[in-house]
């Protein structure tokens, strides 16, 4: 049986679905259609056996600050995770494909891949599986497979594939006759009527030393970078470090661009299935269950003789009530509200850059942010004092360390900490304190079976994350023996 390495590409800026989505935790990690997050939902489509074939664990490519975020999430679902490889800084997608192809040519010369991205959604995993199976002759006979979705609409917001023929009854593959830019309205609806036009999905089919040919021939400045940033990787608690340095001097450039409309042995797998990159709110709306009226509401969202308008509301104590609105996003999060005109959902960004501009640290980062032992958030903060609730996993740990600028006082409202202060070491139980001076060496664990929830005040003359000094990473090591 042909054996299948998934490769999930998990990097993203998180601008188009702001504020939910954002660069410090991109729209792949949440759950915005259904239990599962875009990145699980991915995973669990590439898992188990198909005709002929079957999937082995997922290469993952993701930067540093995602690393446990996608391990976590793999495990969540009982994905075991294959290789991650850490990318220093975002390259695109062509040195990723790269990277990935080299590192699988290491561990199999006939190393089949199937490159993907991580926030897609499709309706009928067992459709897309089948239409990876159609794809498998022609990767034997050396082609570099794509997938085309069929178009439901005249879609301006996606690139189309243009085949050599009408795709049959079959969904056999197709030979690529050539890759359109985004059109026009008027070009897009030609191009549907026509028949011979799909979206281009971003999904790639192919032995990965085909890919390598085609990089060599058609991008050969990528090869030695990327070569020599795998060759210099380090292995770090289990994942693939790319060199920084090697990997800097890789062109930031798509696959797309740097091979794909420059090869000759391309097909295209049609896939007639439900698809959506989510690529905006529009298309959240659309792929999102809603009322006769066509309004979706989530969270603490109420829409009152509302009509297509989508109401999120992500904090556990917001309110958000829509009343006779039209073609409206509304989404409210902790710390920031977008409010837009449906029709203005691919403009986004702008708000993103408008808050760059002024120096809004909504632009980027959360109010929340998740950590390998669980997550914390600001409740408030001010110049002297900062106020945070912190959610830590079952039989997780914090680094031991101590700070030069705070002292911290501890209140457990949940479940029980095990703390270490210097020499002491106690359990502290719900509606129970304890004080860490400035400058003591200090751990907090959770022993128990349940998340333990405690609030932490900060007071000192700086606050910030990068005032701490580490001496024993209890997660990492944890990490360290599983690998």
């Amino acid at each position: 049986m042909v054996a299948i390495r998934p490769v999930i590409l998990s990097g993203g800026s998180g601008t188009r679905l702001w504020p939910l989505s954002r660069k410090a935790y991109p729209k792949q990690f949440t759950a915005l259609t259904g239990d599962a997050s875009l990145f699980q939902a991915t995973a669990q489509r590439v898992a188990g056996p198909i005709e002929g074939a079957g999937f082995l664990p997922p290469m993952v490519l993701t930067n540093s600050d995602f690393r446990f975020i996608v391990t976590e999430q793999l495990r969540d679902i009982g994905i075991e995770p294959g290789p991650v490889l850490v990318e220093p800084e975002g390259r695109n997608t062509a040195p990723a494909v790269l990277a990935a192809a080299l590192h699988a040519l290491r561990e199999d010369p006939e190393a089949i891949l199937l490159v993907l991205p991580s926030d897609h959604v499709m309706g009928d995993p067992g459709a897309f599986r089948a239409a990876v199976a159609r794809g498998l002759p022609a990767v034997g006979a050396g082609d570099l497979v794509t997938f085309g979705i069929t178009p439901d609409r005249p879609e301006t917001g996606y690139g189309y594939l243009e085949l050599a023929a009408t795709p049959g009854a079959d969904l056999a593959p197709v030979r690529l006759a050539r890759f359109v830019e985004k059109p026009d309205l008027e070009t897009a609806r030609t191009m549907v009527r026509e028949g011979r036009h799909l979206w281009n999905a971003g999904i790639f089919l192919f032995a990965a030393k085909d890919i390598l040919a085609a990089f060599e021939r058609h991008a050969p400045d990528l090869v030695a970078p990327v070569t020599a940033a795998l060759d210099g990787a380090q292995i770090d608690l289990g994942f693939c470090r790319l060199a920084p340095g090697a990997w800097a001097g890789a062109k930031d450039i798509s696959i797309d661009y740097a091979v794909m409309e420059r090869a000759q042995n391309l097909s295209v797998v049609p896939y007639d299935g439900a698809w959506s990159d989510l690529g905006s709110w529009e298309a959240v709306l659309r792929e999102s269950d809603h009322d006769a009226q066509g309004v979706a509401v989530s969270g603490r969202a109420t829409a009152i003789d509302c009509e297509t308008s989508l109401l999120r509301s992500e904090s556990p104590d917001l309110e958000l009530i829509g009343l006779g609105l039209k073609d409206v996003i509304a989404i409210a999060m902790p710390d920031a509200v977008l409010v837009a005109d449906a029709r203005r959902a691919q403009d986004v960004k702008k708000a993103v850059d408008a808050l760059k501009a002024k120096g809004a640290r909504q632009a980027t980062a959360f109010s929340m942010d998740h950590r390998p032992w669980g997550h914390f958030e600001t409740l408030a903060l001010s110049d002297r004092f900062q106020v945070k609730r912190i959610v830590v996993k079952p039989g997780a740990s914090l680094s031991l360390q101590s700070h030069f600028h705070r002292s911290e006082h501890w209140i457990v409202v949940s479940g029980t900490a095990k703390v270490t202060v210097d020499d002491d070491v106690r359990l502290i139980t719900e509606n129970e304190s304890i004080y860490v001076p400035l400058g003591s060496v200090h751990r907090m664990e959770n022993p128990g079976k349940l998340p333990m929830v405690l609030i932490e005040v900060q007071t000192g003359s700086y606050l910030g994350e990068d005032d701490i000094v580490r001496y024993e990473d209890v997660y990492a090591r944890g990490q360290r023996a599983k690998a």
